[in-house]
């Protein structure tokens, strides 16, 4: 409920009226990994949404994206929105590593909010992200009830991140709660199609019988599935992405056998980024709050999605 309202509350600012301290020009940086694959696609799609919208809103302000298919591009794109001057820097990851250089752009007193993947330090006026906690623990859940609380399971992880980290430990730790559930094994596949595809592979191989298949992410269930596929195998009686993507959603309405439910992990968390950093430079907080700043840190929610409910979350013309 908390969370429920929180997200209230920032639809009630985006609908006020005018801002607090008197309009002046901005320029804000954004920076993000390159849309390799589907979820990211969406989120590149939700940040030139979200510039398109406050242009409008607030045609003083203006934006400079910047994507990165390595953290070495991401790190030069950060030195380089510096050296133009931005008042602001919305920065998502392409994984924790680039904390120090967050840091040095924070430590110039530029307006930082880091979403998603996150940082090592609190390097950051705004930290925005998914419940990746949530995420993980309500699907482990699922999956280890749906098992009969008995069964052999694999995980694929993501890029070795904060939230692909809490994602794992969440996991496994509920694993651990049910004697008969057993973690066989748990590697990177890298939020990447191919690679999952290649780590399933090796999964099948070195496994005679894994009853679910555990990924916490779409595009690299999307792998794991055709894996298991061309293996010829039977034995698998689960496989649980993340993130709601359209065909994962439309599986699940059509009765799918394998791929009975999924997670909410939305893709607009950029474009709230994006928003916050415009609201936070302009002196703005939520309506109803007594104070001065935004929150520091802001979690949004994870739903569990069914075959009860999957059709209120399939959206064909989405871009994810």
């Amino acid at each position: 409920m908390k969370k429920f309202l929180v997200l209230l509350l920032f639809l009630a600012v985006l609908g006020g009226g005018a801002f607090a301290q008197a309009p002046k020009n901005l320029l804000i940086g954004i920076t993000m990994p390159t849309a390799d694959h589907g979820w990211m696609g969406g989120a590149n799609w939700w940040a030139n949404k979200a510039m398109a919208d406050w242009k409008k809103k607030d045609p003083q302000v203006k934006f400079l994206l910047r994507t990165a298919g390595d953290v070495t591009k991401q790190a030069a794109d950060i030195e380089d929105l510096v050296q133009q001057g931005v008042n602001g820097l919305v920065i998502f990851p392409f994984d924790s590593s680039i904390t120090p250089v967050v840091e040095k752009a924070f430590a110039k007193d530029i307006y930082v909010v880091v979403l998603d993947r996150g940082i090592t330090k609190p390097a950051y006026n705004v930290y925005l992200s998914n419940d990746d906690e949530a995420y993980a623990r309500n699907s482990m859940e699922w999956i280890c009830k749906k098992l009969g609380y008995k069964g052999n399971l694999v995980l694929v992880e993501g890029i070795p991140s904060v939230i692909s980290d809490l994602r794992t430990k969440t996991a496994k730790d509920v694993a651990a709660k049910y004697p008969g559930i057993k973690i066989l094994d748990s590697q990177p596949g890298m939020w990447n199609k191919e690679k999952a595809l290649a780590v399933m592979e090796n999964y099948l191989q070195k496994y005679s019988h894994i009853d679910a298949v555990y990924t916490a992410d779409d595009d690299m269930l999307e792998g794991c599935l055709q894996a298991y596929k061309e293996s010829g195998r039977k034995d698998v009686q689960i496989m649980f992405g993340g993130a709601a993507s359209k065909g994962m959603v439309k599986r699940i309405m059509d009765g799918d056998k394998l791929v009975q439910a999924d997670a909410t992990y939305p893709p607009d968390v950029v474009a709230t980024a994006i928003s916050l950093t415009v609201i936070g430079l302009r002196g703005r907080v939520f309506e109803g709050f007594y104070q001065k700043k935004l929150p520091i840190r802001m979690i949004l929610n994870s739903e569990l999605i069914t075959k009860e409910n999957a059709k209120s979350y399939y959206v064909p013309n989405a871009v994810f």
